[in-house]
């Protein structure tokens, strides 16, 4: 196992910067996920971090040594990549050990070590199968073992997920995690699904423009975000956002107003603010803030409402389900301690 850390880390392509001089170090045995929306910058990152992509400036240490001029294979990492990247003529024994023979490592310590992670995958029956003869689900888990058998100092992983169908990526989810739990092995993982990140991860770095928004535990960024953009990514479905004006303890907007913690409220009076709630922080109740309903969506356990409040719309998940129909009124009730503020200028977050 190994920490990672990038220093100032550039990527250009020719006059194009897409990575604008990134910070921080991955602790020893960490899961960290990077996310953020497509052309962020984060498969750059961990390409960087590979070796198949050329770093403009800065440097990336692996357990305290610069490796920016090693070649991938000295890096001591092994990646899993969204394709699989299978050799289709080769069993799956065989595609699992051929990194070990490529290092004319002995071949009983291959067997050994092919056998072990198959194990630890379950992939015991299928060895003497070739990918073709094998579900997504198998192939990916066929590529973890392949990065499994070299015993790496890092696994990287880059969007393992997004071939599979919605069941088979949560099951996929838990495999990941319950692996990274007994191997203990430092892991950086590349998604674009937050709730892959925030399930999976210790730590989140969160993307944006090649340059990172913010870096919490995933309650942290989920309870505390540190601007708009952050707010607005994390957590599903996303924050409810709207401007208004702080005035006399709460936030007037919509043709209501809306409360806000006391602290916050106090140091932004008078300011334009992004007001912002989350769905399941919203309550209906009996008197409040009055909005016309949208859509009921019941799913069971909860019932998610599009709501129309001053000719914004809303989002409102509630457990349990309700009598509530399109064109009823309902009336919501805020706690003021869940709600969130930021300036209405920079998007940072007050308070």
């Amino acid at each position: 196992m190994a920490s990672v850390s990038f220093r100032d880390i550039q990527k250009s392509y020719g006059s194009v910067k897409v990575i604008h001089g990134i910070d921080f170090t991955i602790s020893d045995g960490e899961f960290v996920v990077l996310v953020g929306p497509s052309g962020c910058g984060k498969s750059t990152l961990l390409r960087m971090l590979a070796g198949l992509e050329v770093i403009t400036g800065g440097e990336i240490l692996i357990d305290g040594k610069v490796v920016n001029d090693l070649e991938s294979k000295d890096r001591d990492i092994a990646m899993v990549f969204q394709s699989y990247a299978l050799y289709p003529h080769m069993t799956v024994r065989e595609n699992m050990g051929f990194s070990l023979r490529l290092r004319k490592a002995d071949k009983a310590q291959t067997d050994e070590r092919v056998a072990n992670a198959a194990r630890i995958l379950n992939l015991d029956a299928l060895l003497d199968r070739y990918p073709r003869e094998l579900s997504g689900g198998q192939r990916q888990r066929v590529a973890m073992g392949r990065a499994i058998v070299r015993d790496p100092k890092v696994f990287l992983f880059d969007e393992p997920l997004s071939n599979l169908d919605a069941k088979l990526r949560v099951a996929m989810r838990a495999e990941i995690k319950a692996l990274h739990q007994r191997l203990k092995t430092t892991t950086v993982y590349v998604t674009h699904d937050q709730i892959e990140a925030m399930t999976m991860a210790d730590r989140i770095v969160v993307m944006h423009d090649g340059i990172v928004e913010q870096i919490g535990t995933p309650l942290e960024l989920f309870d505390r975000p540190g601007n708009l953009f952050v707010a607005q990514f994390i957590g599903s479905p996303a924050m409810n956002v709207f401007q208004g004006t702080v005035r006399g303890g709460a936030v007037e907007a919509l043709g209501a107003r809306w409360p806000l913690p006391a602290a916050v409220a106090r140091s932004a009076e008078g300011k334009a603010v992004h007001y912002g709630i989350r769905p399941t922080d919203v309550m209906l109740a009996d008197s409040g803030i009055p909005a016309r309903v949208v859509v009921v969506e019941p799913t069971g356990a909860e019932t998610e409402l599009l709501l129309e409040v001053g000719g914004q719309q809303l989002i409102v998940v509630m457990h349990g389900r309700t009598d509530a129909q399109p064109d009823a009124t309902v009336h919501l009730a805020i706690d003021a301690a869940k709600a969130h503020a930021f300036d209405g200028t920079s998007g940072k977050r007050l308070g």
